[in-house]
């Protein structure tokens, strides 16, 4: 075979398969997980009107209504990779709900402390600020899992709230949480309701 004819047909395979693994994961974004219907099937949890599922290997969050696609969001999960053990500073898989709202109405930037307004991201002392803005407090759903023991995700105090460092989101860079930018989580909190089912998963 004439070697520009093996090149060619070398380029377009791998080309191929770059196209069908991109395929994949746009489906796995545009649809509601099988798994996480799966475990809300198996744990008798009724699918909400809204449903998030983050993507950790990609950084990204899809938002879905109704079943339906209806937007993507650039995140940041933990720069320590996927756990659900407490103290691993891990971001925990698995079925969650927002369990608790706070912040509402706070300008963006505001900071957070234990829940608690202390400062804004324009003081100096808080130029580095690592919870701001908005807080949903997420609480696991599978027990034994990220429910219960030293693997719940509540008492881990597993949130998505907002960050100082607006930069970093869209690479791995908290201590747990899932971070997004202001712009995406104002909108997105004032959307939600609590109760709202999160899943997290790796790919």
């Amino acid at each position: 075979m004439n070697w520009r004819v093996l090149v060619l047909l070398m380029s377009a395979a791998v080309w191929l398969a770059c196209g069908c693994a991109s395929l994949r994961f746009m489906n796995s974004q545009t649809k509601i997980p099988e798994t996480c219907l799966a475990t809300c099937a198996r744990l008798n949890i009724a699918p909400t009107k809204f449903i998030l599922v983050v993507h950790i290997s990609r950084q990204k969050l899809s938002v879905f209504e109704d079943g339906k696609f209806v937007k993507i969001f650039s995140c940041s999960t933990s720069r320590f990779g996927i756990g659900q053990i407490e103290g691993s500073n891990r971001t925990p898989l698995g079925l969650h709900r927002i369990a608790e709202k706070i912040g509402a109405g706070e300008p963006a930037g505001m900071v957070f402390n234990s829940r608690l307004v202390v400062g804004h991201t324009s003081q100096p002392e808080f130029a580095d600020a690592k919870i701001t803005t908005r807080i949903l407090w997420l609480e696991g759903l599978e027990p034994g899992f990220n429910q219960g023991g030293n693997v719940d995700s509540h008492h881990r105090y597993i949130y998505i709230h907002g960050t100082a460092d607006q930069k970093s989101i869209g690479q791995p860079a908290s201590r747990g949480c899932v971070h997004l930018a202001d712009a995406d989580l104002i909108p997105l909190f004032d959307l939600l309701p609590s109760g709202t089912l999160v899943w997290i998963q790796e790919r």
